[in-house]
């Protein structure tokens, strides 16, 4: 078998979290290719993005390009979902000020936006190029490659990253899918034309109408395109589907919605409907020597709050970063792999958290689809989650977590979660406002879970050593400066704030123990919120 010049990084798959981990690989001065399998652009599904990603877009430079692509800025979304038929709306810029809204986008131009800015970067794009054995032992390590001429060789590399979307081809040859009970669910989606809008200012919104068979989303594109889909329940559907096409399918489903059929009264099917199946599912793992998976091919997760796009382009960002650390010191990439699973796999269980609980929330309809979402199997299900319940009770960057449930009737056990936090949260505030004037005397102790521990860190696209606080509420650890290590290893249960920071700039001049002793108390502070000081005596 021919065999190519072997190269650093080896990407299987150009979609976003492809383009995205060979494009960061690339500014690293690595020689990346991508094997694409179709030719761009390619149909896709998958229109609306979170504002998550555009940060990783002004990363890649893409910027410009996205913003001049004619794309729909999206603000917020309306939904039919929760305690009543109401139509109700959340937007970006409630929670999210940095960033107040993202794009409705076309996939096929928006992934070959991507993916040419990869070319552009100096990676070799091989499109209609599919992958077939992919060998991941450090002495042959590379793919068996088929181009578009037909022609089989063998592609040699020092790193794997696996895109491959859901044929997930790594996570099958390594029997490493696990897919989600939870979510058998079904989508059959299809592209319109000539349909009504919402009303202003929530007309570019992606739209959500809970209904009898499931829910059904509605996406305005540019050019007078809207892309509409319906979910629907796995096992139930695949009998209605041998009995007639997937065209007919939809538009029997739509006919049973309320808002969303007068939105589409006018407005004509441009499109044969497609269909995808089962798609929840997660891997037993993420990342081994010298390989990783990215994307879909490492977890996919219900649609429902769009996030498909920001889990890839994150975990293409997360997955170069591990392969350029990998290949510059191979004791720091082994250490790494394992940040990346835990990174990665938090923010699906984040959304995985969230469509649970939002199934469960829902009471605008009586259905079989709905009963059997609403009984929420896992007893204690959140008693472990205290992660999440910290972010939903707080302003998540992601923007939408606390207004969308607050619109449901959701599990006690959760409830009782979000108000013991809530009211620990409030009497650590209360207690820092009573004792401000004399905090400096004060004596903190360390909550027994909480440590320092010695981590590979992101840092500048790829890992470094860093500290990391570790707590029950925290268990991944959050990156911490300098000083903020120091001040935790003074901390002994017997010395005071002012003589901790007294030993902290013992040979400082006037002015930096001044600002020394104003960023300790907001640090301190900060620490008792969190949890990671337990007391102040």
């Amino acid at each position: 078998m021919q065999k190519s010049d072997k190269v650093d990084i080896l990407v299987i798959g150009g979609g976003p979290a492809g383009s995205t981990a060979a494009s960061m690989a690339a500014k690293s001065g690595l020689t990346v290719k991508i094997c694409e399998r179709s030719k761009f652009p390619r149909e896709h599904v998958g229109e609306s993005l979170l504002p998550a990603s555009i940060a990783i877009l002004e990363e890649l430079g893409l910027k410009e390009a996205i913003s001049n692509a004619g794309f729909l800025p999206k603000y917020g979304a309306t939904m039919v979902w929760g305690k009543d038929e109401t139509p109700w709306s959340w937007r970006f810029s409630e929670t999210n000020k940095q960033n107040i809204h993202s794009y409705q986008v076309s996939r096929p131009i928006f992934d070959e936006i991507l993916l040419k800015r990869s070319a552009e970067l100096g990676v070799l794009v091989e499109e209609e190029s599919s992958v077939g054995k992919i060998m991941i032992d450090d002495s042959n390590r590379g793919a068996v490659v088929i181009n578009k001429n037909g022609q089989q060789y063998f592609q040699p590399a020092k790193f794997i990253v696996d895109a491959s979307g859901q044929s997930a081809l790594l996570a099958r040859n390594l029997n490493l899918r696990q897919w989600d009970e939870n979510f058998q669910n079904l989508a059959v989606y299809g592209y319109f034309t000539g349909a009504k809008k919402l009303p202003i200012p929530d007309e570019n919104n992606i739209f959500i109408e809970s209904f009898e068979n499931g829910w059904v989303w509605t996406i305005p594109l540019n050019g007078d395109i809207t892309s509409v889909g319906a979910v629907v329940d796995s096992n139930k559907s695949a009998a209605e589907l041998r009995k007639v096409d997937s065209r007919t399918f939809l538009e029997d489903q739509l006919s049973l919605t309320n808002r969303t059929c007068d939105m589409l009264s006018q407005a004509e099917l441009q499109s044969d409907a497609k269909i995808l199946k089962d798609w929840s599912y997660t891997t037993s793992k993420m990342a081994g020597d010298g390989w990783v998976l990215a994307g879909d091919a490492a977890c996919f997760i219900d649609p429902l709050f769009s996030s498909g796009v920001h889990l890839a382009m994150m975990s293409g960002v997360l997955a170069s970063a591990y392969a350029v650390t990998y290949l510059k010191d191979k004791i720091l990439g082994k250490e790494s792999a394992s940040v990346y699973e835990t990174t990665f796999r938090q923010e699906y269980d984040h959304f995985r958290d969230l469509a649970l609980l939002f199934y469960s929330s829902n009471r605008t309809v009586d259905s079989y689809f709905w009963e059997a979402r609403r009984i929420f199997k896992e007893e204690n299900y959140f008693s472990d989650r205290v992660s999440f319940i910290r972010a939903v009770s707080g302003q998540s960057v992601r923007g939408y977590e606390r207004v969308a449930l607050e619109r449901g009737e959701l599990p006690k056990e959760f409830m009782s979660a979000i108000s013991l936090h809530n009211k620990k949260s409030e009497d650590r505030n209360a207690e820092l406002l009573f004792i401000q004037d004399s905090i400096l005397e004060k004596i903190p102790c360390l909550a027994l879970e909480a440590k320092l521990e010695k981590k590979p860190v992101l840092s500048e696209g790829e890992f470094k050593w860093g500290t990391v606080i570790t707590t029950p509420y925290r268990k991944e650890g959050v990156p911490c400066s300098n000083l903020v290590a120091n001040l935790l290893m003074k901390i002994d249960g017997e010395k005071s704030i002012r003589k901790i920071l007294e030993n902290l700039s013992t040979s400082a001049s006037e002015d930096t123990r001044k600002q020394l002793l104003k960023y300790g108390i907001e640090a301190i502070s900060i620490l008792f919120i969190e949890g990671v000081i337990d007391s102040l005596n």
